[in-house]
């Protein structure tokens, strides 16, 4: 009698392969987001980096949004982006008006739509970021089940066939019990590493959403304080 794993899987019944083949799906799929987000995860920690030495060496905002593109994995450029093309349009709006110095409640009116830019920036690239990862949530929450779905039927064909023979012997028993075990096993093979995954993932881009959040207070400082110098 072989109980060679290989040999237990080519030898179950159509229900206990289906269900193996759906765990596989489940896992190839995994994985192949676990390598997406890494990979994701290591440009973004390159952008940002080179983003911010960029933005904070450069004379000007008009300098630093020349460079912006170069940076298409930060977040911090995303949100410099967005919140210096509703300055912009700010400036313009501003300009096209006959009095050249604007009212300061006029001005502070303006901040709250390059606030809503920015924000909007920031949320549109955390979302990006986290995008399939609720997939690896859902594979760390059913693959068990799906697994003990394949183990109970295993279960159920075993004393099928003890009924059948008339006999429990272990060598009845034992391939029956051995097909549902290695579907439980197959998984928790599965489950784990999406679990653990997802976790890590989540926490890194919390992290990388963390610090979008700081570099967006600042470029709003830096524009308030500009508006009130020049309101003077």
């Amino acid at each position: 009698m072989d109980l060679s794993i290989t040999h237990m899987i080519l030898s179950a019944g159509p229900m206990v392969k289906f269900v193996m083949l759906v765990l596989l799906v489940f896992s190839v799929s995994s994985w192949t987001i676990v390598l997406m987000k890494w990979a994701l995860l290591r440009n973004i920690r390159r952008d940002s980096e080179d983003f911010l030495d960029s933005f904070w060496g450069s004379p000007n905002l008009n300098e630093a949004y020349k460079e912006v593109n170069q940076f298409p994995y930060s977040s911090e450029a995303a949100v410099f982006s967005a919140g210096f093309t509703e300055l912009q349009k700010i400036t313009k709006i501003q300009s096209s008006k006959e009095e050249s110095n604007q009212p300061l409640g006029m001005q502070m009116a303006a901040m709250d739509n390059l606030k809503r830019a920015v924000r909007k920036a920031e949320t549109q690239k955390f979302n990006e970021f986290n995008k399939a990862l609720p997939f690896l949530a859902t594979t760390g929450s059913a693959s068990p089940f799906i697994g003990l779905f394949g183990t109970v039927w295993g279960i159920m064909t075993s004393f099928h066939q003890i009924g059948q023979q008339g006999s429990a012997s272990l060598a009845v028993v034992a391939p029956g019990i051995s097909e549902a075990l290695v579907v439980t096993a197959a998984g928790l093979f599965v489950a784990i590493p999406a679990v653990v995954t997802f976790n890590y993932f989540s926490h890194k881009f919390d992290q990388a959403d963390a610090a979008a959040q700081h570099f967006t207070t600042d470029f709003l400082n830096l524009i308030e304080r500009d508006l009130l110098g020049r309101s003077k």
